[in-house]
C-alpha cells in the first residue's frame, strides 16, 4: 500500500492483540518489523497492554502512540475496566501514549433525541496532561445531531472552531469534509464577506430547520445569510394571497386532523390525488392551522428538527413582505406563482392579488429590494411584463432537460430575464450516480439569462453519490464546475458558509475544493454493478414554453365547493369528491405524526 499510494502520512490502528496472541500471532512483532522499512506516523490501539509493550521501542522516534477509546460501556481487555472510567486515568495514559482517540460523543454528547448537550471537558483535561486529542466517528451518511442541520462541515467546525477548545485531528470516513473544514472554513469571521455569486435564494424559507413558509422559517433564513427570500403564493377562498409550500394544505399543516378534513377533494387539474386546498378555506381558517415541517427523506429515516416540527405561524403575503422589508441584509424577494389559470376559473386572480400586495407594501417605489416573479407559466410572466413593473421575471423549467433550442431560448428572453432549472438538467443522474454534464448553463448564460438551480438540501440522500454525502461538495460542483448564478436551498446557512470560505480566493484550489468529475464514480463500478442505461432527457422546445394569455375570471368559488369546467371531450376537468377519503386522511395523519 505504501509503495503504491505513497501516502503523506501513515496511521496504523492495531486491534485484537489479545486474540492474536492466543493464536500465537504477534502484532507487536509485526508493527516493529513494519516500522523498520516504513515511516509510521501514528499507531493507535484500544488495548493498553499492546501500546505499553511497544512504547519503549518508539520513544526516541517520531512515531506517536495513541490510546483509542471505544464506547464508554465497553471493557478494555488488559485492565478489565470500561473505557468510560479510563477517562479518569489520563495521567497514567500519558506514560505510554502521546494522544487519545475518542468517539465524538465523548466531547459533544447528544441527548436521546439527538440534540447536543453541553460539551465535556475531555479535550481540556487531556491537553492539560500533554495529550493530543483526536475525534472519531465523523461519518457523512448517517444521522448526526440535528443542531448541525445535516451539514457535516458544520459538525467538524464545532470540534475545531469554538470558544472553548479544539481537537488536534479527526478520523473520518469522508476525509474531503474535514479537510475542507480545516483549511477553508475554520476561524472565519461571522462578518466576513465572500463573492457575490452564488446568489442564495431560500426554498420556503429555511424549511430544512422549521416548517415551510412560517415566520420562523423566514427569520431563520434571514439570520442564516440568505440573499433572496421566497414566497410560494397560494390563494385563499376569501382572496387573500398567502405563503405556503403547496396549494394542498395536507403537505405543510396538520389540517387532516381538524374539522376541515371534510373539505378533502380531488382536483386533477391541480394535482394527482386528493387534498385540502387553500382556495376552499378562508385565511382565518388557514391561519388557525398547526404547521408541519417538511420531511422529504422520511423513507430513509431522516427527519428534520423534530423538536420544532410544528413550530411557527403561517403568514400572508403582506406579512411576508413586511418581514422582508425589515431585513436590511436581503437583496430581494422571490414571489412564486403557480396554478394561475386554474385559480381564474374559481374567481381568484393571483396575479392581481400579488400586484396589489406589492404595491401596498411599497415595493413599487424603486428603493426597496429587487422583486423577482417566478412561474412555470409563461402566460403569468407575460402578464407581469405587460404591467411594465420593474420586476425581474424568472421562468421555471419544471422538467429535467438536457438542452434548449435556440428558438426556445429566444422565446424565453421575450418574457423572462432569468431561468430556474433542476439540478439534474445540469448533472444528469442514473441511480444517483452522475453520468455526465450538459452545457445548458453556458448556453443560457451566453444569452444573458442567469441560471438559478433548484433545489439544494443537506440530507445525504438529496445528493448524488458523487458528492460524497456533503452538501458543500455539491454546491461547489454546481458553482465552480457548472458556473450557475444562484442556488435555491432549504438550508441557506450552508450556502452562505460556502460563499465565505477562503479557498474560493485561492489561485489554485486544493483537491478537496475542486468540482467532482462528472461520471467519475461510475468509472470505478464493475460491469455487474453498472445501472442500465437511460434515455437522455428531452430538449426544451418552443411548444413547451408557448402558452395562451391568461383568461378572464369566469367562475367563482362558493360554499367551499369548486366549480368544474368541461374539457373538449365532454369530461369534467375538475373532479370533486364530497365524500371524505378516510384512508387519505389517515395516511397523512400518520406521516405528520
Amino acid at each position: 500500500m505504501v509503495k503504491l499510494i505513497k501516502p503523506p502520512g501513515l496511521w496504523l490502528n492495531i486491534e485484537h492483540d489479545v486474540f492474536y496472541t492466543q493464536h500465537n500471532l504477534s502484532m507487536r512483532s509485526f508493527v516493529l518489523s513494519v516500522s523498520k522499512s516504513v515511516i509510521v506516523d501514528y499507531i493507535s490501539s484500544p488495548e493498553m497492554a499492546f501500546l505499553r509493550s511497544v512504547s519503549q521501542q518508539f520513544k526516541a522516534t517520531k512515531t506517536k502512540l495513541v490510546f483509542r477509546f471505544l464506547e464508554k460501556e465497553e471493557t478494555e481487555p488488559s485492565t478489565n475496566q470500561n473505557y468510560g472510567s479510563l477517562l479518569n486515568n489520563l495521567t497514567f495514559i500519558k506514560t505510554f501514549a502521546s494522544g487519545i482517540l475518542v468517539p465524538k460523543g465523548y466531547i459533544w454528547p447528544v441527548d436521546k433525541d439527538s440534540y447536543l448537550l453541553p460539551s465535556t471537558l475531555v479535550v481540556q483535561h487531556a491537553h492539560k496532561e500533554g495529550l493530543e486529542v483526536f475525534g472519531s466517528d465523523f461519518i457523512n451518511d448517517i444521522t448526526f445531531s440535528y443542531n448541525y442541520s445535516y451539514d457535516p462541515i458544520a459538525e467538524v467546525l464545532n470540534f475545531i472552531d469554538n470558544d472553548a477548545f479544539s481537537v488536534d485531528g479527526v478520523l473520518s470516513d469522508f476525509p474531503i469534509t474535514p479537510s475542507a473544514a480545516i483549511d477553508c472554513f475554520a476561524h472565519i469571521s461571522k462578518n466576513a464577506s465572500g463573492p457575490e455569486k452564488p446568489l442564495i435564494i431560500s426554498y420556503n424559507g429555511a424549511s430544512g430547520d422549521y416548517p415551510s413558509c412560517t415566520n420562523l422559517a423566514y427569520t431563520k433564513a434571514i439570520s442564516d445569510g440568505v440573499d433572496v427570500l421566497d414566497c410560494n403564493v397560494q390563494m385563499t377562498k376569501d382572496g387573500t394571497p398567502i405563503c405556503l409550500s403547496s396549494v394542498n394544505l395536507m403537505d405543510s399543516t396538520k389540517v387532516a386532523q381538524t374539522s376541515f378534513s371534510s373539505f378533502t377533494t380531488t382536483i386533477t387539474e391541480v394535482q394527482t390525488g386528493s387534498g385540502i386546498f387553500t382556495f376552499n378555506l378562508t385565511w382565518e381558517d388557514i391561519r388557525s392551522l398547526t404547521p408541519a415541517i417538511s420531511n422529504p427523506y422520511s423513507n430513509f429515516r431522516l427527519s428534520r428538527n423534530p423538536k420544532f416540527k410544528n413550530a411557527g405561524k403561517l403568514v400572508s403575503l403582506s406579512d411576508f413582505l413586511s418581514i422582508a422589508k425589515e431585513a436590511n441584509s436581503l437583496s430581494g424577494v422571490l414571489i412564486i406563482i403557480e396554478h394561475a389559470p386554474f385559480l381564474l376559473k374559481v374567481g381568484l386572480s393571483v396575479t392581481d392579488a400579488v400586484l396589489d400586495a406589492l404595491s401596498k407594501a411599497g415595493y413599487d417605489n424603486g428603493t426597496t429590494p429587487r422583486v423577482m416573479i417566478q412561474s412555470t407559466n409563461s402566460s403569468v410572466l407575460k402578464e407581469f411584463k405587460e404591467k411594465k413593473k420593474n420586476y425581474e421575471l424568472v421562468y421555471r423549467v419544471d422538467e429535467n432537460i438536457r438542452d434548449a433550442s435556440d428558438a426556445t431560448i429566444e422565446d424565453i428572453k421575450k418574457f423572462a430575464a432569468s431561468v430556474v432549472i433542476n439540478k439534474e438538467s445540469i448533472y444528469p443522474q442514473n441511480k444517483a450516480f452522475v453520468i455526465g454534464v450538459t452545457d445548458i448553463v453556458s448556453r443560457l448564460r451566453k444569452n444573458n439569462l442567469p441560471v438559478y438551480v433548484v433545489h439544494f438540501d443537506n440530507e445525504c440522500m438529496a445528493q448524488a453519490w458523487d458528492f460524497l454525502s456533503d452538501a458543500t461538495v455539491e454546491i461547489n460542483s454546481f458553482v465552480v464546475g457548472a458556473g450557475i448564478d444562484g442556488v435555491i436551498t432549504s438550508f441557506p446557512q450552508t450556502a452562505a458558509s460556502y460563499r465565505k470560505n477562503r479557498c474560493l480566493k485561492y489561485k489554485n484550489a486544493p483537491s478537496y475544493m475542486r468540482p467532482v468529475e462528472p461520471g467519475g464514480l461510475m468509472q470505478v463500478l464493475t460491469r455487474d454493478d453498472l445501472p442500465p442505461a437511460l434515455a437522455p432527457y428531452p430538449v426544451l422546445t418552443e411548444s413547451d414554453v408557448a402558452e395562451s394569455p391568461l383568461p378572464e375570471v369566469t367562475a367563482s368559488s362558493t360554499n367551499g365547493e369548486t366549480t368544474a369546467t368541461t374539457s373538449p371531450n365532454g369530461q369534467p376537468k375538475i373532479a370533486t369528491c364530497i365524500v371524505l377519503s378516510n384512508l387519505a386522511v389517515l395516511l397523512v395523519t400518520i406521516l405528520l405524526l
